[in-house]
């Protein structure tokens, strides 16, 4: 059972007391870090030498300070309009002056371009580290304490690990039958309540700290411009995306760019085909558009398998360009591919899943819950000794060798139509103010259609290659890369 304090320091104490003075912390990238709780632990490690404190994480985020008296007069009021009360992570103002005590040492995997170039205690304490491995490379360093930021919601069971599922499942899965760890949660209700495997149960946190008072503003990217150049380079790439697949796209002003090609080819294509025209796109690429890509509206839609949820999607989301479902079960995916069934559950899909096999015909208490799971069956029955129970009490057997069971079943037992599917899985997000207030906002049966995910179950290759390779047919990837040279 998880303990709540609503004071950081009591937090602080029983962590302490449970995994002792050397603490090796894992805290989530980017937007995910429960800053009031590591800043407490960073305060007691400065006020007590002997604890020894290393803290690996990735892409720490401060507010923009000024360095003289211009710049701060310039930024200070930006700085209040955009991120507000954000608490700052005191480990990274004192890094950045070279001031970390020396009982004191953080490992990054990840900085934001050229930030730590000229920090001493970075460079030399850098992890280089795949995002899919980083894990398994915090498990090597020992990692014995997780502090992660959680989302909470009204009628909702569970805390959600929102915006960074990504590495932390995969830790907390790695050690929780240890004793000597200690898995630690700060609430923050402005934070989204994302779904998919990102939903934990309340006692997967040892400690929890839930403040009102400390649900700061999240951390909220600006936005870059979008340049010509980034628009020429969205119109090209938009011709070679698919109707039916999937799509990643990376963070910055082309994946921006791109998307806005996007949006204009499926709800004013006339005029997308005429800056086709223009630029004579066509003309120069016409084979490769009609063999790889499309330059119609978007009608069987998208769905997107993306480390990163970048905030430029909840535009393709609210005009139906990502909407293609995808479903966790291989022979029900391959099945909805070949199209010999649709969403709209019918007598057909249940004689299809027979076929190939994926339920008996005699049903299992676990055949039982998948056919409900996805939607199959609907919801108010249960399974008793081979029987099926209706809300009533009337007791159908689930027997399909069975022609009277076979047909009382289909009539009695089926749903309306396939239910956990998903049109993004999501590693981590990060974005601006107004992609948070829009995932705040969003309807609960519109979110629940974006699951978030471990990053191994994005990056990974291995493990689950039938599923992905179903999912993520006609597969499109469009990122900005790093050119490095010998200079």
């Amino acid at each position: 059972m998880s303990v709540t304090y609503m004071n950081e320091q009591d937090c602080v104490d029983a962590i302490i007391k449970r995994v002792g003075k050397k603490l090796r912390v894992a805290t989530p990238l980017a937007a995910g870090k429960a800053n009031h709780l590591l800043n407490a632990l960073y305060q007691r490690a400065k006020q007590d030498p002997e604890i020894d404190l290393k803290l690996f994480t990735a892409l720490t985020l401060a507010k923009p300070r000024g360095k003289n008296l211009l710049e701060r007069r310039f930024l200070e009021p930006f700085v209040e309009r955009v991120f507000g009360a954000f608490p700052d992570p005191q480990y990274h103002l004192d890094r950045e002056q070279d001031k970390l005590p020396s009982n004191v040492q953080i490992i990054e995997f990840y900085f934001p371009a050229g930030k730590q170039l000229s920090s001493r205690h970075s460079q030399e304490n850098y992890m280089c580290s795949n995002y899919t491995h980083v894990a398994r490379d915090l498990l090597d360093g020992g990692v014995n304490v997780i502090a992660q930021l959680v989302a909470t919601q009204e009628g909702e069971k569970g805390f959600s690990l929102s915006c960074n599922p990504d590495v932390t499942l995969d830790l907390i899965d790695a050690l929780k039958d240890r004793d000597n760890v200690a898995f630690a949660a700060q609430i923050n209700r402005n934070l989204p309540f994302m779904y998919g495997d990102a939903v934990v149960s309340n006692d997967t946190f040892h400690f929890v700290l839930d403040n009102p008072d400390y649900d700061f503003r999240l951390f909220a990217l600006p936005k870059m411009p979008v340049s010509d150049v980034d628009h020429m380079i969205g119109i090209y790439a938009s011709t070679l995306i698919k109707d039916g697949g999937e799509l990643q796209v990376g963070i910055g002003s082309i994946g921006d760019a791109l998307v806005y090609a996007m949006l204009l080819r499926h709800q004013d294509n006339a005029a997308y085909q005429n800056v086709l025209r223009t630029f004579h796109v066509e003309e120069k690429f016409g084979a490769v558009i009609q063999k790889k890509g499309g330059i119609r509206a978007f009608e069987e839609g998208l769905f997107s398998a993306t480390e990163m949820f970048v905030d430029s999607f909840m535009h393709l989301i609210d005009v139906g360009i990502l909407k293609r479902r995808v479903y966790d079960h291989v022979v029900l995916q391959r099945l909805l591919n070949e199209e010999a069934i649709t969403e709209t559950v019918t007598d057909e899909t249940i004689f299809h899943l027979l076929e190939r096999r994926a339920i008996h015909p005699k049903l299992t208490k676990q055949d039982f819950r998948f056919l409900q799971r996805f939607g199959v069956f609907r919801e108010g029955l249960n399974y008793e000794d081979g029987y099926i129970v209706l809300s009533d009490g009337t007791r159908i057997e689930a027997d399909f060798n069975q022609e009277a069971c076979a047909d009382r079943i289909t009539a009695h037992c089926l749903g309306q139509c396939l239910k956990g599917g998903a049109i993004v899985h999501g590693g981590f997000f990060l974005g601006p103010q107004v992609f948070y207030d829009w995932l705040n906002n969003l309807p609960k049966e519109r979110r629940e259609l974006i699951h978030m995910k471990s990053v191994t179950k994005i990056n990974q290759l291995y493990g689950h290659e039938q599923l992905d390779r179903l999912h993520r047919k006609n597969a499109r990837f469009v990122n900005t890369c790093m050119m490095m040279t010998l200079f």
